[in-house]
């Protein structure tokens, strides 16, 4: 099969600030608004396009696969901007993060309110190493 993932519209209240944050938080940087949209090109060439709206906004998630090493930047930015991170999406394990998969995870909220997840593993990419399912506290977050 030849088919790939392109891209996605994101809600916001301001697609700046919320294009702006991502790209602050994960390191890709913002692309060049394409009519009512503003790109932020992931490695992979897709692109969540946010695009400024007066209206309600569900709460979407949108998970990122990073590599191990970009991880602690990720990390540390999180901490650094004063940003409540958990380990879980439900909040239950708040500053912390999550060592599913052979590998970490962490989430977090943008601008618009949106849930955001940066992990290092696929899911169901190793559930038998002696880490699954436990988590660790990030010293300095919120």
């Amino acid at each position: 099969m030849s088919v790939e993932f392109n891209h996605t519209i994101v809600l916001s209240r301001d697609r700046e600030e919320s294009a702006r944050f991502l790209a602050g938080i994960l390191g890709p940087e913002v692309g060049e608004p394409a009519g009512m949209f503003l790109p932020v090109r992931t490695a992979n060439g897709v692109t969540p396009d946010f695009a400024t709206v007066d209206v309600d906004i569900p709460a979407q998630h949108y998970a990122f696969l990073v590599p191990e090493d970009e991880f602690d930047q990720i990390l540390a930015r999180l901490v650094a901007d004063g940003l409540p991170l958990q380990a879980d999406p439900h909040g239950r394990r708040p500053r912390r993060i999550n060592r599913n998969d052979g590998g970490r995870g962490v989430y977090f909220r943008g601008p618009a309110g949106h849930g955001l997840e940066a992990f290092t593993r696929p899911y169901g990419s190793d559930p038998s190493p002696p880490l699954h399912g436990t988590t660790e506290e990030v010293p300095g977050a919120r």
